[in-house]
């Protein structure tokens, strides 16, 4: 077992997988989250896990070159490459996390062109957008099943074109957020998660 001490960011991890799985947002074994070490290396989610139930031995430490280390011989999740991707396109970025939700999916539907418009609303505050009615374009990613070739789009998209808020929508999958911060990036999962809601009431009430 890995030595643990009251700052150990995978207590972090735990409790917010235990909060979203209260949510809804990562059901049964849905879902990822990782969080960024000083060395460059990463604590992510072990695949196959019930993310309602995660202990600090549930994590794999991902190293810059691919290397894995795991206390019980553990698989990443399978959307490691995604995380990679994102920590090396945004090197302020510490924490990944991806989650499940009903109201994702189904947005991700009215996205045609690869973006989807997202409503003006306060919340987009909280995603760093500090203008007067914005117009805010989430980035949106086909569902392959090679998760490479998802990590692949996203890369050659970022690069010549950086995203307006740090999120992006895998179509009827899932939304994934980076932070520079665990904290943050929980509250940028549930902001969004608020404005998918919101999206969707509203097309209800047509």
């Amino acid at each position: 077992m890995h030595s643990t001490t009251l700052a150990d960011p995978r207590i972090e991890l735990v409790n917010a997988a235990s909060r979203f799985y209260q949510q809804g947002w990562m059901v049964g074994t849905a879902g990822n989250l990782s969080t960024r070490l000083p060395d460059g290396s990463f604590w992510i989610t072990a695949s196959g896990c019930l993310k309602g139930e995660l202990t600090l031995d549930d994590f794999v430490r991902v190293y810059p070159d691919g290397r894995l280390e795991s206390s019980a011989n553990l698989k990443p999740s399978a959307e490691t490459s995604i995380h990679q991707c994102i920590y090396t396109l945004f090197p302020e970025a510490q924490a990944c996390y991806h989650v499940h939700s009903v109201e994702a999916n189904l947005v991700s539907g009215l996205a045609e062109t690869g973006k989807l418009p997202l409503p003006s609303l306060e919340m987009l505050k909280g995603l760093g957008i500090w203008e007067e009615n914005p117009c805010c374009l989430m980035p949106v990613f086909h569902n392959y099943l090679q998760v490479e070739r998802i990590a692949d789009e996203i890369k050659e998209r970022f690069s010549s074109n950086p995203p307006k808020i740090p999120a992006l929508l895998i179509r009827n999958h899932g939304v994934t957020v980076w932070a520079e911060s665990t904290v943050q990036a929980r509250n940028y999962i549930e902001i969004l998660e608020y404005v998918f809601r919101y999206m969707v009431a509203a097309r209800k009430m047509g």
